[in-house]
């Protein structure tokens, strides 16, 4: 079908025009059409923008960008009971093969054929509308706006790294990184039971974004040292957690000495190059070891976070631009200003 959407041409060339897309106009008996209202910029957007690639995932061709999405739902299929037409909501946006063995194990993040927006050669959601599956479709809580639902997916990361971390109440956590995951891994780490988070960064204006919860204490990489930090706040016995989420190669130098003996450690950001790891340190102290990808059944527990004030991301949304400003919006985006966490497209 042809939809006018932003369209990735090729490396550093955006363009906002009709483009043709595989699908229908009318949704299946098990999906829905939603019209998008809102559509936040994610750091792999800005990836495939500036890079053309990510890993093996390559742009060979002009693809719509976008996943981070809310809506409100236009029509529904003949089997869809739980949503109707003007129902806002949210879209999950990786579809996965359902028969697949990693989807009937629970890991659908992990199958392989997962189609995921955004994600070559998968074309995004920054158009008018989209059809997509009831299934992986969310009805917003009244109290969660349509910019704060688009802020859900990036969310579900912080929830899924803070599940798998495996949180008791009480935890000591450490977080690298205060861009948009980092922040929300900090704060779903508190949610989940967390005492203490000590987050980490060289921004100070991103490190500003969490000064007002008082159960994390920040630390400014660039005068302060992490691992005097964290010594301090837990007499020299380490945190229970670590969680990279920065994406440098940086903190896996020194990230098995901030953790206590027993700890865990969740690798969330991606980091461009390969890294050396210290396994008999890591053997010594028993740490365990695992890194996340997306995330799986949190979609729901993300919402509820929203809907119940435990979690306020509307700090972290620094600003929002018109469609047809989208161009504007990504050129802003690849500035990386440091005050800039979350940008957002409104349709």
């Amino acid at each position: 079908m042809l939809v006018k959407g932003l369209v990735l041409e090729h490396i550093g060339a955006l363009s906002i025009r009709e483009i043709e897309i595989p699908g229908e106009i009318e949704p299946g008996p098990n999906d829905v059409r939603i019209n998008i209202k809102c559509v936040g910029i994610c750091g792999s957007d800005v990836h495939y923008y500036e890079h053309g690639r990510i890993g093996d995932f390559v742009v060979n061709e002009p693809m719509i960008l976008g996943h981070e999405a809310a809506g409100v739902v236009d029509a529904v299929g003949s089997n869809v009971t739980h949503l109707k037409p003007g129902d806002r909501v949210c879209m999950e946006p990786g579809i996965p093969d359902f028969s697949s063995t990693e989807t009937l194990k629970g890991m659908y993040n992990l199958d392989p054929a997962v189609r995921f927006w955004a994600t070559p050669p998968v074309h995004g959601c920054l158009i008018p509308q989209v059809i997509h599956p009831a299934a992986l479709t969310f009805k917003l809580p009244d109290e969660v706006s349509y910019s704060e639902g688009a802020m859900v997916e990036p969310l579900a990361v912080g929830v899924y790294a803070a599940d798998v971390a495996r949180i008791r109440p009480g935890d000591v956590a450490v977080v690298t990184g205060a861009g948009t995951i980092g922040l929300l891994v900090a704060f779903s780490a508190i949610a989940a039971g967390c005492s203490e988070v000590i987050l980490s960064d060289v921004s100070a204006e991103k490190l500003a974004l969490a000064s007002s919860v008082p159960e994390i204490t920040t630390v400014d990489a660039r005068s302060e040292s992490l691992a005097d930090v964290v010594s301090a706040r837990t007499a020299g016995r380490g945190a229970d957690i670590f969680f990279e989420a920065s994406g440098s190669t940086k903190p896996h130098e020194t990230m098995i000495d901030l953790v206590c003996p027993g700890g865990r450690i969740v690798l969330v950001g991606m980091p461009a190059e390969k890294i050396a790891l210290d396994v008999v340190a890591l053997q010594v102290k028993e740490i365990s070891l695992t890194g996340t990808f997306r995330y799986a059944n949190v979609w729901d527990r993300a919402l509820k976070l929203l809907a119940s004030g435990k979690i306020n991301v509307k700090p972290m949304i620094s600003d929002t631009f018109v469609f047809d400003d989208s161009i504007k919006a990504f050129e802003r985006a690849a500035e990386h200003r440091a005050q800039d966490v979350k940008l957002q497209i409104s349709l």
